[in-house]
Formats: C-alpha cells, structure tokens, sequence
C-alpha cells in the first residue's frame, strides 16, 4: 500500500487522478519510439478552460476543483483506449493520441475529430453545487513521428498552437505550424534586437509635416524609426507590435519623449521654427504606466521645453481603458500645458460620450477615410460629420493621409483645419524638417 501511494504521488495529479507532467512525458517518449516502429503519426493537444480564474475568483477554488475533475472525467470517457490524458497544473490539460495513420493529413483530420469531440465534451453544461455551469476550452495541437521534436518542443509547439486558439477569441482549435514557429522565432529575433537597440542608440526620428489651410508648415508628427548598424532602416510597423507585447514599449516611449523634447528646446533657438509644435504617439503601455506623468515632467525639465509645444497622440482605445484613470492623467498633463489629439478617429468606439469629457484639443480623421474620399460618398459623409462635430465641441481637426490635390481641396471645402500626407512631406530626419521650414 506504501508503494502504492508513493507511485500514486510521484506520478499522479492527486486532484484529478490524471497522470501529471513526469509520466506525461514519459508517455510521449514512448508514443514518439513507437511512431517510428509502426510509422504512424501521434498527436499532443494542450487545452485549458477559457475563463476559469473567473470562475475561482467568483465562486471559491473548492467549485474549481470541481469543475477540473468534471473535466478530467469527461476526457477519460471521450477518448479511444489508446490515447491518455494528463494534467499539467491549474486548468491546463494535455491529451496524448497516438496510431493517427501513416498519411499526415489524414492523422492531421483524425486529430482534429477528436479535438473537436473533447471541445464539444467540455462545452456541455456541468453541474457545480446544484449549479449549471458553462466553460469552454482553447485547444492547441501539434503532430509528431519519431524523435524529429524533443518532448519539451512537441509542449511549446502545442502551446503556441494554444496561443492561436485563444487569440482567435477562444473556444476554438489550432494547429501548430512551421510557419507559426517561424513567425515566433522572428519576434524573439526583434525583440532581442530591440534591446540592444535601446542599449546602442540605434534608433532615430523622423518627422511628417502637418500644415495650416495656407500651406504653412505648424506642427509635425515624430515617427520612430530603427537603424541597426549596416542594415536599412526597420519600420515601425515590423517591431512596435513586439515592443509593446514585450512591455519594451515604456522605455522606448521614454527615449522617444526625450528626444522630441530635446528637438523643441533646439527649435526654440530657430526664428521660423520655434513656433512648431510636435506630437508624439503615445502607447497604452506607456500612458498607463505608473510613472508615466513624471517622466514627462522630467524631460520638459532637463530639455527646458516648453510643454506647450508638445502634442501627445492617443487611441481610442488607449483611452477606454480605466477611462477615469485616463482622464486624470490627462488633465494632470494638460494643467503643465501638454495638447492632446485622437489618432485614427473613426476607426474604433468613437464615443460622443467620452468625447464630451475628455480634455482634447484636437481630432485626427483615419487616412482610410481620406484614401478615396474623392470617390466614395459615404467617405465624405463621414468626414464631413466627423469635421462638423469637432468644431461643434471647439477641437481642431486634420485629416492624415492626404496624398492628391483633390483630397485636399474636398478637406479645404469643409473647413479641415490642417493637413498631413505625402502631398506635402514624407517623413524626415529633423535637419531636413528644419530645412523646410527655413
């Protein structure tokens, strides 16, 4: 009985019964030497339950573990007498089949069958404390043959493959792919990248011109850019969605705040620019973050810029979370003279509500709405009223994206207050903005 329970211990999740993660792997081990004996495919699906801290936050963790060991009964009764489930720990179960057939897209249906099977297993309602309770799990799979993957590659596979599922809104099932491992090496690759970037000074600015009605230049928007040494420039698109995953976002912002100030106190010198206000996109990382309102503080001082040249560009989407958090912060900023513009209005929630309350100073229309607003009416009606309701709240309004004269001669006609797009400037370094402006 002694031996008993210790081999009970050592290789089985006391909850639930399920083997745990040591003779999991031993299993796939196993699955792996006879795959290639009887060259058939096996599979590892990872899944765990789409909303469960909810529910032991809610209701209390001894109604979790009920729930798990609902689930767990539910897998031994769904799969085939060849296949094993096991419990990694919280909510996070790993199914092991095996003898899926010699063919790869075949054992990829058969897999994929039996997934769907679990999902709709899991899916039912279970009975928690005379409670009807509904959950439903995210599944990541991954196909194996042979020792090609070491078993811990086989559980990141799977995992990433998880990530997908639970990207793509839950309750679903995705496969691992090559192409997915490329896509997440490459982020690794960047955001390593921008770490030393940071550490090496490798990044720089450009500036996009924004002009007034008469074609004067009156303020511009500081771009980010990244030169590696010996390499061409990396846009911005290619490595911000990591910056901001990654949280590198914050310091970044921080170097890009610096810099824009240290352009304004510079500007501040030059006769015809030191009228020139610069607007800076802002990150909901950056905005939120605890110690956001002094590092702006801190900049303006040890530039000696004055913050009322400074224009901070923010998304809806930044805003609407801890939207009185947001406000506070804003106004915090705006009592020492910051501007406050929305970027890529239109686009998201575009609430008169928040509009109301917030302290803005300026709306920013989305370029696609300006891309074929020659064309298209509804484009027009659309800025027409975006225009006409900002003016209505006393904010000025400039459209991006303006490439041809006739955009600009539509935006001219309804009173658009200023201007940004090609037809004026691409984005610059600063010695070639204060060209311009001379």
């Amino acid at each position: 009985e002694a031996e008993r329970k210790i081999i009970e211990l050592a290789f089985y999740d006391p909850l639930t019964g399920l083997p745990n993660r040591r003779l999991l792997l031993d299993r796939l081990n196993h699955a792996q030497v006879n795959s290639v004996r009887e060259h058939q495919f096996g599979a590892l699906l990872l899944l765990d339950l789409d909303d469960f801290k909810t529910l032991n936050d809610t209701r209390g963790h001894d109604v979790g573990d009920q729930l798990l060991i609902a689930v767990a009964r539910r897998l031994g009764e769904t799969l085939r007498e060849c296949d094993s489930a096991a419990r990694l720990g919280g909510d996070e179960f790993v199914v092991l089949l095996e003898a899926l057939g010699s063919d790869q897209n075949s054992a990829a249906t058969k897999a994929e069958g039996i997934a769907e099977k679990i999902r709709a297993a899991i899916s039912k309602p279970i009975s928690l404390n005379s409670n009807m309770h509904y959950t439903t799990p995210s599944i990541g799979v991954t196909l194996f043959r042979g020792h090609t993957d070491t078993t811990d590659a086989l559980l990141r596979q799977a995992d990433l493959a998880l990530y997908q599922a639970k990207d793509a809104g839950r309750n679903a099932i995705r496969f691992y792919s090559p192409t997915m491992q490329a896509l997440v090496d490459g982020r690794a690759k960047i955001e390593t990248g921008l770490r030393k970037a940071l550490a090496n000074d490798e990044f720089i600015l450009h500036y996009q011109s924004q002009v007034d009605r008469s074609g004067n230049i009156v303020a511009a928007e500081a771009l980010l850019r990244w030169q590696p040494p010996g390499q061409a420039i990396i846009p911005p698109d290619t490595f911000i969605p990591v910056a901001e995953d990654s949280g590198l976002i914050v310091p970044i912002g921080f170097w890009v705040l610096q810099s824009v100030c240290n352009m304004l106190a510079s500007m501040a010198r030059e006769p015809k620019a030191k009228q020139l206000r610069l607007s800076i996109n802002i990150s909901a990382r950056q905005f939120h973050h605890s110690d956001f309102i002094n590092e702006v503080k801190f900049a303006l001082e040890k530039s000696g810029a004055s913050a009322d040249w400074l224009i901070f560009e923010l998304t809806e989407s930044l805003l609407l979370k801890n939207f009185d958090n947001a406000i506070q912060t804003m106004k915090t900023l705006k009592d020492i003279g910051i501007r406050f513009s929305i970027d890529d209005f239109g686009i998201g929630y575009s609430s008169l509500s928040y509009l109301k309350r917030l302290p803005l100073d300026q709306i920013k229309i989305d370029r696609s709405f300006v891309r074929d607003i020659v064309e298209d009416p509804d484009d027009r009606a659309i800025v027409q009223a975006i225009i006409s309701l900002a003016h209505s709240l006393g904010l000025r309004v400039i459209a991006e994206g303006v490439e041809t004269q006739a955009q600009k001669e539509f935006l001219a006609a309804n009173n658009c207050d200023a201007y940004q797009g090609f037809l004026f400037s691409r984005p610059v370094p600063k010695d070639e903005l204060l060209k311009l402006i001379r």
